[in-house]
């Protein structure tokens, strides 16, 4: 290992704590998982990441470096880990497939020979999380070695698709979910009312004015997002029925074609032409069974999650409920200069901590993120009391 630089030391020592925080977290699933063939994809891939802390390790010990000890996972994996432990692992799926994503990527262009090979790994993990959303745990075993046959239909896709769509960036998924929208709707909850109360302040000192416009801006504004949410979820869920619905009309219509066209989607998976035919015809014996694959595999659906209007109308109520409350309360609690300044840091704080929280889905600095929302919501913030200060008077 002569000749190697600091800089490359630091990306080892950099890419054996990443494998490390992987180690931990895949442990904790798997301990925290009931369903044994979910906890054993788990260790599984957990073995998969000490093999390549050890590829780090090594070449660290080989270049003389001393290798540091085991320390506490970063708060972004505690957090995942939290989140497991409460709601269950699979509500930590998104989180997790970008938190793989952004491994995969930092790997991405280091010039080491054993790279090539993790990479593969971490693509191999992706198509585990595939088969496990799929609700198919028998399809992450396959990844092990078990023919296609045996592979559930409706996880057929996750293991053998290799499309650019599938090996790249697979971890874009992580764009949507119930974390992801809980976080957003508490910032717009918080950055809306924060704005319009500290506007309202600006132009009255009367406690009164500024607690009922604050009320009214967090009702108005949770029905507003929760109505949006509904309309939208139902006109998407309402979408997708129809088109399952022509899906089935289809294969009731004109089955011959419909197991041809299945045939064909297997074959450009790589699947031989008789196993293509013989897997198509199997599935058309089943009409809900091939309808199924067919929602999936064509329109990119899954048909047991369509999404629940009425809970994400709920949860979008709630999470701008809780932001609005922030800058809200103090003025409920106390008046004057003191319901400012507290209203005001305790609006800077949540502001932080909900730009920390973005980061857990961006992999960002946690720092960077929260000083940036900070930024944001404080500039609304003094736009509006500037604004309301120039109509009314200044608070006293």
């Amino acid at each position: 290992m002569a000749g190697v630089t600091p800089e490359e030391q630091e990306r080892s020592l950099a890419n054996l704590k990443l494998e490390r925080d992987a180690i931990a977290l895949y442990d904790r699933l798997a301990a925290l998982e009931p369903e044994p063939r979910r906890a054993a994809a788990f260790r599984s891939i957990a073995a998969n990441e000490r093999r390549h802390a050890e590829i780090w390790a090594e070449r660290l010990r080989d270049d003389g470096a001393t290798v540091p000890p085991v320390d506490g996972p970063r708060i972004r994996i505690r957090f995942i880990v939290l989140v497991a432990r409460l709601f269950g692992t699979s509500a930590v799926s998104e989180m997790v497939r970008s938190l793989e994503g952004d491994e995969e990527d930092a790997y991405t262009g280091q010039d080491v020979p054993e790279v090539a090979g993790i990479i593969e790994d971490e693509r191999n993990h992706a198509r585990i999380w595939r088969a496990l959303d799929a609700d198919d745990p028998e399809a992450a075993a396959a990844l092990s070695g078990v023919v296609p046959q045996a592979i559930g239909p409706a996880a057929m896709a996750a293991t053998t698709d290799t499309s650019p769509a599938s090996t790249e960036r697979w971890h874009v998924s992580g764009t949507s979910g119930t974390l992801r929208a809980s976080i957003f709707g508490v910032s717009d909850g918080l950055v809306s009312n924060l704005s319009l109360v500290m506007g309202v302040v600006g132009a009255t000192s009367d406690n009164a004015i500024i607690v009922l416009a604050g009320v009214a801006g967090l009702l108005a504004g949770a029905f507003s997002m929760a109505a949006g949410e509904w309309v939208s979820m139902q006109s998407q869920r309402e979408l997708f029925e129809r088109q399952i619905d022509l899906e089935r009309d289809e294969l009731r219509i004109m089955p011959e074609q419909e197991e041809a066209e299945l045939a064909r989607l297997y074959q450009r998976k790589g699947i031989p032409e008789a196993d293509a035919r013989r897997l198509a015809h199997h599935l058309m014996q089943d009409p809900e069974m091939a309808l199924d694959t067919k929602v999936r595999e064509e329109l990119g659906l899954d048909p047991d999650q369509l999404g629940s209007p009425v809970g994400a109308a709920t949860g979008s109520f709630l999470a701008f409920v809780v932001g609005a409350a922030v800058p809200l309360i103090p003025f409920l609690l106390a008046s004057g200069t003191v319901a400012f300044v507290a209203s005001l840091t305790a609006s800077m704080v949540a502001l932080f901590l909900v730009g920390a929280g973005v980061s857990l889905l961006t992999g960002k600095s946690a720092w960077r993120s929260g000083l940036r929302q900070m930024l944001i919501g404080g500039l609304a913030a003094a736009v509006t009391f500037a604004v309301g200060s120039l109509l009314g008077v200044n608070i006293s």
